[in-house]
């Protein structure tokens, strides 16, 4: 690796560590739950981790699609995603299964209240398609949601149809260590970092957390949404997923992903971080997956879906044709 991509991943540790902060709150990417105006109705799957909302019936043709939100994010993030689903040929059709992970966006903390969120989510995940019979969905996931389906890929690779991680990386606490961390070496940060997120007042957290939001999130007309679902948002809960993010590194897990795989990310948003720096970043972070396809996405924050819409549905389409 030549000195200067070198020098642009330790510049993006600061600017990462900013990023996952930001993931906390910016991933409040919710409006509350609003079953009535959209016309969803909940899966009768009973699990302290997570409940689910479904947009469409099953039938001949019609595909399974599991979208999962970041970090405090709410479903409703995915919700010009689902209208774009709902545009697909007679025949085409899906049915949407969108993740709402308790703790985040007004949900209760109930069994996330204590301890990691991500792992046992992807397990839920991973039961929820066992038990509804589901014939090896699409997986998408946002920031966390991310990382939660490259879990759900390398450990339940039967399970699994096709998987689109949307900005995130395999080992977040990479851009907290610097070259050559471990998950021994960044748990000390870890730790400071949680503490000081779960013990800050209320009202700073979530002033620290607007600001996050807005570097986050390019569109403006997105933005009060996702702050809404900052504030309704377990600070505990978001604090632990957030050190879990930071000690979990799933590089050593690529190689057992054999489906379809492709990655959407963002330049980092910083003047000494180039397009072609971040290539090298996330191609370096990817290497051991097999096949994977990176597409990144120009012009856009973190939550491309909000940012480039018409990119990312475009990104979907043709990753989803088959």
């Amino acid at each position: 690796m030549n000195s200067q991509i070198l020098t642009g991943i330790i510049a993006a540790l600061g600017l990462m560590a900013n990023f996952g902060l930001v993931d906390d709150v910016r991933a409040q990417d919710g409006h509350g739950d609003h079953a009535a105006d959209h016309g969803h109705h909940h899966a009768a799957f009973e699990s302290g981790r997570l409940h689910v909302r479904v947009d469409g019936e099953p039938g001949p043709g019609v595909r399974e699609i599991i979208l999962i939100p970041g970090l405090s994010s709410s479903p409703e993030i995915w919700q010009g995603t689902v209208d774009h689903l709902a545009q697909a040929p007679r025949g085409e059709g899906w049915r949407i299964h969108r993740i709402h992970i308790q703790g985040f966006a007004g949900a209760p903390a109930e069994d996330n209240a204590e301890g990691p969120v991500a792992a046992p989510v992807a397990e839920e995940i991973a039961r929820y398609i066992a038990e509804n019979d589901l014939d090896h969905p699409v997986i998408v996931g946002h920031s966390m949601g991310g990382t939660i389906g490259l879990m759900l890929a390398a450990r339940h690779p039967d399970a699994v149809g096709k998987l689109l991680v949307v900005d995130m990386v395999p080992f977040m606490g990479a851009m907290f260590g610097g070259p050559g961390a471990t998950v021994e070496s960044v748990t000390p940060i870890a730790d400071q970092v949680y503490a000081g997120m779960a013990n800050s007042p209320p009202d700073a957290y979530q002033a620290a957390a607007a600001a996050t939001v807005i570097s986050m999130v390019n569109n403006e007309q997105a933005r009060p949404a996702v702050l809404a679902d900052t504030a309704a948002s377990d600070q505990k809960v978001s604090s632990a997923a957030y050190r879990e993010l930071i000690v979990t590194d799933l590089t050593p897990e690529l190689a057992r992903i054999t489906v379809p795989t492709e990655v959407l990310y963002v330049k980092f948003n910083d003047a000494r971080m180039t397009p072609e720096i971040t290539d090298a970043i996330y191609q370096g972070a990817f290497a051991s997956l097999p096949g994977v396809a990176l597409k990144r996405i120009d012009d856009s924050a973190h939550f491309i879906m909000l940012d480039q819409a018409a990119a990312f549905y475009a990104a979907l389409d043709a990753f989803v044709a088959e």
